[in-house]
């Protein structure tokens, strides 16, 4: 079964309880295998399987939920359709593309209206999608792209240009800040009043003043009320559920209605007692309009970050032709293989690798890291980065949504909305909250009714002040209104927003920090678990040294011992040019006179021939380092008419010079070569840290070769902090034991810490056996040999991915090679999870603290919907305090600075 993800955005969320009603319509479908939504991000991902359920049917259950996906639509002519079967093949293909939600063709007037996700697909894809079936797309002014229901689209995806949800609700929130602050602007004269600093007539041009307040309460229902009673209707006609909106709703239409009551009850006959309440309704409902704009402009902050990269990536491209003739294209248009020409100053219009040339190119967009990386031919360069000297050729091998940013930005979106394991309480808490809320203001406003006397002597007891209006007692106010401003507080304060904003919008803010510093976590639940472990274990080549191995040592062994004339190779000047022998038919060396010794020369000549031959066709580092220095010794070098890998052993191979073998002890003994005589060699080179090889052709031991590979300058400072944090440190490596122990020394691990000679399919099991007792490790490799053991630890770290940033076995991708970048994801984790729990405890301490005061009648609702507003607002102000945090160093709550200032 193949499955897709489908990135959605989605709009009319207005807290966790909607985003939970989402994520349960979604995955109420069959086929769908796992949906994930985040309020904070306004965005979802869905896992489903495309045979079972259709990307169209998702967004059908988003809006019978109640809510708007993003979807964009646009007219394409199409050229070349004669009939409905053309007509037909274009629906197929167009509707094959992902993304696509839905199509329908038009062989009459030959276009095709195509409804499609602005996430996940655009126009480029289409276009592709009808040619690749042999039509011709119109692309110049076809495009009348239209957002369903809001905006019109635009040709291209996530580019950084397009709005997403977050900024189109908080250019809505503004409309409506702006225009309810202008319908408010009466009571705030009103106010004055009520404070004494000037007197209000009662009429106004023979209008009695509650008539004016009822006419600007009933717009201001009507405009901003509206939002929120059709929020509430929306949750509660869909799926029985309640929500913010609820909240806000019942609030507010209490205050209106008693109010209304106030007014109309002597007209109709009915007189009620109480003052006019329009003026608490306006201000709760601006108050509140306000604390949303506040709110999804804190969103749309937390995720510039990410749009911005997009932002920066080229518009234009100059390609090289086979003949040299060059031409300005458009990005859209480079295709995989296509030459790109960028000079000094220029961005790198897509990923690539240099072909010619050589300069400096600035990455810090994407790692980090200001000093720019020095590139040459062979090397990888990343669209949107910048070349800063010299001018480069770059063969494209990444386009499109395939790019290092396109995958960069996806990556964060899915961790995003795959929240941390505490969010699974807080959904619980957040799934009765509204209800108990509810229950809680009722029942105060019945007990206030049947014991007003009693409840307003033991609040007076209390070392507070006084209660609303003084209470339902003589010169108080009557006691059915004051139990409706029970009600109101209590309903208007609880803030089931700031429970559900406190975990995703930390967890927006972390990933976003770590993916422009070149750490890429898959989810929120990873960023939770990196924080807790206990171990950190790493594999030694090209994790904790360059690997980049070269040639160090050739030692030729003759007559069962090693030449006494053996020299470390160091470079070429004393290697025979042309290879220093000729080959006779059986593969072995022609001399005049066999009895005669052979030079120095032609032994070491042999001994590099022969391991050269057979390893030039392996693609592993130490194979690369024996070629590089055979050649840079002169030597000629065949290639092998057979090869096979063995793993963990070494290599055979058939050439010219015989059957060859090119490894360890084990694969010389396993094929009844006696390595012995080379043994003190062996153990001399690899006490020096180097990986010793034997050699041997046609069952006769030729030698052995060394390669070394420089350890980082960063590993060691890395495995010392680690080590301070009370982190243990281990090392894998399928090197031999001295070997493996020489590099631990020199970075740090203690010896009983490292495992060598490990295989490969066996690194899986090493991590078991360190994780037996509780541990929970980390593991870091390349994310390809070490894919069964990443996937096995606690959590698997890839490092040095380059543009390949979506490794399946990795919980953590690392965009550069430095050991340094572990401690980054160690800090971003452990900095992400304590904002989490400072949201946390604001909002459980924020509701704990004021639903008791509301329910005691202490608080005006004018008040309860302005500290409603306050506290999701704080929620994500908190959050995106850390946003300019850099994570070079560990993070300190911004009011716990100065004491580690003090005791540092």
């Amino acid at each position: 079964m193949s499955t897709r993800n489908a990135h959605l955005e989605i709009g009319g969320m207005s807290c966790s309880t909607c985003s939970g009603t989402v994520t349960e319509a979604l995955e109420s479908l069959p086929g769908v295998e796992e949906a994930s939504v985040s309020f904070a991000t306004d965005e979802g991902t869905v896992t489903y399987d495309p045979e079972r359920v259709s990307l169209a049917d998702l967004f059908d259950a988003v809006r019978d939920a109640g809510y708007d996906p993003v979807s964009e639509s646009a007219t394409v002519g199409i050229g070349g359709m004669s009939c409905s079967t053309c007509a037909a093949t274009n629906e197929e293909a167009i509707g094959g593309v992902n993304g696509v939600i839905a199509v329908d063709v038009n062989a009459a007037t030959d276009e095709a209206r195509v409804e499609y996700n602005p996430v996940d697909a655009d126009l480029t894809a289409v276009y592709a999608a009808i040619e690749d079936a042999g039509f011709d797309p119109v692309r110049e002014t076809d495009v009348a792209g239209e957002v369903r229901g809001e905006r019109d689209g635009d040709n291209d995806a996530d580019d950084g240009t397009r709005q997403s949800a977050a900024e189109r609700e908080l250019a809505r929130q503004r409309r409506l800040v702006i225009g309810g602050g202008v319908l408010t602007i009466p009571f705030w004269y009103l106010m004055g009043g009520m404070f004494g600093l000037y007197e209000v007539p009662a009429s106004v041009a023979g209008i009695g003043l509650g008539w004016i307040e009822f006419a600007v309460a009933t717009v201001l229902m009507g405009t901003l009320g509206r939002v929120f009673l059709a929020g509430a209707w929306r949750a509660w006609s869909n799926a029985r559920d309640v929500n913010m909106d609820t909240l806000v709703a019942i609030g507010t239409s209490a205050g209106y209605l008693f109010s209304t009551g106030v007014l109309i009850g002597p007209i109709v006959g009915y007189p009620l007692v109480g003052d006019f309440y329009f003026e608490a309704v306006a201000f709760i409902l601006w108050f509140i309009t306000v604390g949303n704009w506040l709110e999804a402009r804190s969103k749309a902050r937390a995720s510039d970050a990410l749009r911005e990269l997009l932002r920066l990536s080229a518009d234009e491209a100059t390609l090289v032709d086979d003949d040299g003739t060059e031409r300005t294209v458009a990005v859209e248009e480079i295709a995989v293989g296509d030459v790109m020409k960028i000079r000094p100053g220029e961005k790198v219009p897509t990923d690539g690798v240099v072909v010619e040339g050589e300069s400096a190119v600035d990455e810090s967009m994407l790692t980090g890291e200001s000093v720019p990386v020095e590139k040459e031919p062979g090397d990888e360069v990343v669209g949107a980065t910048i070349n800063e000297n010299g001018v480069l050729l770059a063969e494209a091998t990444n386009v499109g949504k395939d790019t290092a940013i396109q995958q960069i930005v996806e990556r964060v979106r899915e961790a995003q909305s795959r929240q941390p394991d505490i969010q699974r309480l807080v959904d619980e808490v957040s799934g009765i909250f509204v209800p108990v809320v509810i229950a809680n203001a009722v029942l105060w406003a019945t007990v206030w009714a049947l014991f007003p006397e009693t409840l307003a002597a033991f609040v007076n007891w209390l070392p507070l002040w006084a209660p609303v209006g003084g209470g339902p007692v003589a010169g108080g106010v009557s006691i059915l209104e004051f139990s409706m401003v029970v009600f109101a507080s209590a309903v208007l304060i609880a803030c089931p927003c700031a429970l559900g904003l406190a975990t995703p919008a930390a967890t927006m803010v972390g990933s976003t920090i770590a993916a422009t510093n070149g750490v890429l976590f898959k989810g929120g639940d990873v960023l939770e678990r990196v924080r807790d472990v206990d171990v950190v274990v790493f594999d030694k080549t090209g994790t904790l040294t360059h690997g980049e191995m070269a040639l160090t040592d050739a030692v030729p062994v003759e007559d069962g011992e090693p030449t006494s004339h053996s020299r470390t190779a160091g470079g070429g000047a004393d290697a025979t040019p042309d290879g220093g022998v000729a080959v006779g038919a059986d593969g072995d060396e022609a001399t005049a006179d066999d009895s005669t010794p052979r030079p120095i020369a032609d032994a070491e000549t042999r001994l590099l021939r022969a391991a050269a031959s057979a390893e030039s066709g392996s693609e592993h580092p130490l194979g690369k380092a024996i070629v590089e220095g055979a050649r840079d010794r002169g030597i000629d070098i065949e290639e092998p008419d057979e090869f096979e890998n063995v793993p963990g052993h070494g290599i055979t191979a058939t050439t010219v010079l015989g059957e060859v073998l090119v490894g360890n002890r084990k694969l010389l003994r396993e094929n009844g070569v006696d390595p012995d005589p080379a043994e003190t060699t062996m153990e001399r080179l690899e006490r020096e840290g180097k990986t010793a090889m034997l050699v041997a052709v046609d069952g006769e031991l030729l030698g052995v070769l060394a390669t070394a590979d420089t350890v980082r300058e960063s590993a060691r400072e890395t495995v010392n902090v680690l080590r301070e944090r009370g982190i243990a440190v281990s090392m894998l490596t399928g090197d031999n034991e001295r070997t493996a122990r020489a590099v631990a020394e020199q970075v740090g691990i203690d010896s009983d810490r490292v495992r060598a000679e490990v295989l490969p399919e066996d690194k899986a099991d090493a991590i078991d056996a360190i994780q037996a007792d509780g541990s929970r490790a980390v593991m870091v490799g390349d994310g390809v040999n070490d894919a069964p053991a990443l996937t096995t630890a606690h959590v698997g770290i890839a490092i040095g991915s380059g543009t390949d940033v979506a490794i399946e076995s990795a919980d953590v991708t690392l965009m550069r090679d430095d050991p340094r970048d572990v401690l980054k994801a160690l800090r971003v984790s452990e900095a992400t999870i304590a904002k989490v729990r400072q949201n946390l405890f604001w909002a459980f301490a924020y509701n704990t603290t004021l639903l008791p005061i509301a329910s005691l009648g202490l608080l005006n609702p004018a008040l309860a919907g302005f500290a409603m507003a306050g506290s999701s607002v704080s929620v994500m102000s908190n959050s995106l305090a850390f946003r300019r945090w850099t994570p070079d160093t560990d993070y300190r709550f911004l009011p716990v600075r100065p004491l580690y200032r003090l005791f540092d």
